[in-house]
């Protein structure tokens, strides 16, 4: 009997092994299972830029099959037309165009939306609120009190929060496809409606002018009041400076001052015209100047980029870099060693 028992508790023990044999291997599948997931992801993201790219490569080619490799330029088009400010409504000078538009689309876009978020703010905050109060800090401690005190700060805030705002808005609006290019009309059912178009008021020399003219005007009648006349024009000479270094470095003064409306002006007129002519260029308008079919195709792909370089970092730069100046010279004007 005991032989026999012995020999039977090793039949019993078997689908025991058999079990917990099972059990590591579910186990075991379940641990390996979970592992590849970020590797199928990957070759899931390769998979489809190898797609996109064979699909590129081949329009590139159809493209040069169909219509061959060289093309005709086309001299009726002319792209610097896409800036071009056609009156629409003549009230001299009060007469409205697309820019007129697009200043009121910034500034309506401004106002509600700060109106709009402030009067609904919560004790939690939300998403939005969130980042409207990441933007709050970012233009009160990041961009006006880094220049000047807090007296001035109270004082100035609204000034540059709103000129930080209004130009962020201007720009992106810009970005922003609207049927504003009454130059190239398309007819539907008989109707002319514009086209659609890439456009920014900052993108005109006309409205950075004028807004580095307030930004001067601003921060001279500051320093003035806060020196006086005589004192302000002196605090331009730096301490322990005499004689005819001193009237050197006072034109010198003056001359930069000037400058500045240029400097504000331009950089900010100049990037976003820049980075809407690149866009136009590489969205097709390229491939049109110089008929050429695949040149569109080819540079599609580069245009899209630069669209979301532009919206992302671009648009927001600029303003940020004009709000900063104008907080920097705000401070300047008023400083006791300037």
């Amino acid at each position: 009997m005991s032989a026999m028992e012995g020999e039977s508790r090793p039949a019993q023990s078997h689908p025991a092994g058999v079990a917990a044999g099972r059990a590591n291997t579910d186990t075991n599948t379940d641990t390996g299972a979970g592992e590849p997931e970020p590797h199928k992801r990957k070759s899931g993201i390769k998979g489809k830029l190898l797609i996109f790219l064979a699909v590129w490569i081949g329009g590139v080619v159809a493209l040069v099959a169909i219509y061959g490799f060289h093309g005709h330029r086309n001299t009726a088009f002319e792209p610097q037309n896409e800036f071009k400010l056609d009156n629409w409504v003549n009230l001299g000078i009060f007469s409205i165009n697309k820019a007129v538009l697009y200043l009121f689309l910034a500034a309506a876009l401004t106002c509600f939306t700060m109106i709009y978020i402030a009067r609904r703010m919560q004790q939690r905050p939300n998403k939005v609120q969130a980042a409207v109060e990441m933007l709050y800090e970012l233009m009160r401690n990041n961009i006006t009190a880094s220049a000047m005190d807090e007296r001035m700060v109270a004082k100035w805030f609204p000034f540059i929060g709103a000129l930080f705002l209004f130009i962020l808005f201007s720009n992106l609006v810009g970005y922003i496809p609207l049927p504003t290019n009454t130059e190239h009309e398309i007819t539907v059912f008989g109707a002319h409606i514009p086209s659609f178009s890439l456009y920014a008021a900052t993108a005109n020399l006309s409205i950075p002018l004028v807004l580095a003219l307030v930004v001067f005007v601003s921060y001279t009648v500051e320093g003035v009041r806060k020196k006086g006349p005589i004192g302000y024009l002196k605090g331009l000479i730096p301490g322990g400076v005499t004689g005819g270094m001193a009237v050197f470095i006072f034109c010198l003064e003056l001359l930069s001052n000037v400058m500045r409306l240029m400097s504000l002006s331009i950089r900010l007129f100049a990037n976003i015209l820049a980075g809407h002519l690149i866009i136009l260029f590489m969205a097709g308008a390229l491939a049109v100047l110089l008929g050429v079919a695949w040149l569109g195709w080819l540079t599609i792909p580069f245009g899209i980029l630069l669209f979301a370089f532009e919206v992302g970092l671009v648009a927001a730069l600029q303003a940020f870099i004009f709000a900063t100046l104008t907080a920097i010279y705000l401070g300047g004007a008023v400083a006791e060693d300037h």
